[in-house]
């Protein structure tokens, strides 16, 4: 695994993304691994580093809400909602409407998306284009980290590996995010986060 810190990293991780690759990247929560979302290969390679069920899918970053509305099925009231969450540690699972390789959609159909905020994400996000994987860096089971040495140790005897990993040190205290289901007409807390329901109940109106 190729180290390099998160410090002029724009060029080098955009370069290993678009040849298919995985890297560990800072984010606004723990670390992640990061890849295009709408490559095949690049979500097996990662499930393999990951040693993840392809059966569970992994959400994915995106760097505004008009990408959302290409991706998914979201009506006036969800816009207003993302409106308020987004950018923030808000997870979002909506209907998707285009295609994504196996790992990605929930049973072909739903998918999760979230714009996280954190500029050196979401100036990759920006630069490169494209949707990115949005799962954190760790073995299937362990815990996730917002230390870097704890994740190198994770998978530094591993058979896969990330091709390349991104230093920022150790990240801010942080949970995950918080996972909200907007596909029916209530919000449903899919997962606890950073975000309390009481606080996204507030926006959902």
């Amino acid at each position: 695994m190729k180290k390099i810190s998160v410090v002029d990293s724009l060029e080098e991780s955009i370069k290993v993304i678009e040849e298919n690759g995985v890297i560990v990247f800072p984010t606004d929560t723990v670390y992640g691994l990061i890849c295009d979302a709408t490559n095949q290969e690049a979500i097996q390679k990662l499930f393999q580093i990951k040693k993840r069920d392809l059966k569970k899918p992994i959400p994915v970053f995106i760097k505004d809400i008009e990408v959302a509305k290409q991706i998914a099925i979201i009506s006036e009231k969800q816009e207003r909602f993302l409106e308020k969450v987004w950018p923030g540690k808000v997870t979002v699972v909506l209907k998707a409407k285009i295609d994504f390789p196996q790992g990605v959609l929930v049973e072909g159909k739903t998918i999760g998306l979230r714009v996280p905020n954190y500029a050196p994400l979401n100036a990759l996000l920006d630069k490169i284009n494209k949707s990115l994987s949005g799962t954190s860096a760790n073995l299937a089971g362990e815990p996730s980290s917002l230390d870097i040495n704890n994740i190198i140790a994770q998978f530094k005897n591993e058979k896969f590996q990330p091709d390349l990993v991104v230093d920022a040190g150790i990240l801010n205290s942080s949970q995950s995010s918080t996972v909200v289901d907007l596909i029916g007409k209530e919000l449903k807390v899919l997962r606890k986060g950073d975000i309390k329901k009481e606080e996204l109940m507030k926006y959902f109106q």
